[in-house]
């Protein structure tokens, strides 16, 4: 049997993580889980810790002491999978921005082997965004397409937070030479499967804005996001990506 790992990084989510662990283990797919937690003030480790002692299912956790950034945060649970020999490993917000039910059909997706990736696409038939105000969602659907121009990336949504990737994506990509921490990220992961030969494929979702705890986007996460894909894209010119 095929072992598939679901990541959540946390950062101040004490109001979701319950909810999301639990949403997670109910799917109909065996999922195993990670949550990477970058020291959070508000006890969100210490839930998950008494969640373990409980929990028919398994579910670990990595405390690392400060906050660094999501990119780093993935990168540790992909380090974290791939020395315990998962097969499959799936990113996701424990916001509940992302609907941990389409878990099941990314899985479907290795399972078939139609991909090497499979993303969670908001922008794949239209904009499927709940509950952002418009700005925001002109700003997230401008900033893929801006992305795809530069890197020619035949993906609609670039910036889409919701990925699955086989095991052999993330032995393939040198984690370590991961430049970007923040938004950024998910458009370097992205980047480098496709310049890679790797199979990318996107599956249409509802994105539904988070209605508890708060946001961790900031002008500093877009600002590398907008001027990274150009160091990206000049990296790939002179063949240092």
């Amino acid at each position: 049997m095929k072992k598939r790992l679901v990541i959540i990084p946390t950062y101040n989510e004490c109001e979701n993580i319950t909810d999301i662990i639990d949403a997670v283990f109910s799917l109909p797919v065996d999922f195993h889980l990670l949550v990477v937690d970058d020291n959070s003030p508000d006890g969100t480790a210490q839930l998950v810790e008494e969640l373990q002692s409980t929990s028919a299912q398994p579910l670990f956790l990595e405390n690392r002491p400060k906050k660094k950034g999501l990119g780093t945060a993935y990168i540790h649970g992909f380090k974290w999978a791939l020395d315990n020999d998962y097969d499959a490993v799936f990113q996701i917000d424990a916001d509940f921005s992302h609907n941990p039910k389409d878990l099941v059909k990314m899985s479907q997706i290795f399972d078939r082997e139609e991909a090497d990736v499979v993303i969670g696409s908001r922008y794949l038939t239209g904009v499927n965004v709940v509950n952002w105000p418009m700005k925001r969602v002109l700003m997230s659907w401008c900033a893929s397409k801006y992305v795809k121009v530069i890197t020619g990336l035949p993906i609609e949504d670039t910036t889409a937070g919701f990925v699955g990737y086989r095991r052999e994506v993330l032995e393939k990509i040198n984690l370590d030479r991961i430049k970007f921490i923040g938004y950024a990220f998910q458009i370097e992961m992205k980047y480098k499967a496709f310049h890679l030969g790797f199979n990318v494929k996107e599956i249409p979702i509802i994105f539904t804005d988070r209605t508890r705890g708060k946001s961790k986007m900031s002008s500093k996460i877009i600002t590398e996001a907008v001027f990274g894909i150009i160091q990206m894209r000049f990296r790939k010119l002179f063949g240092k990506l």
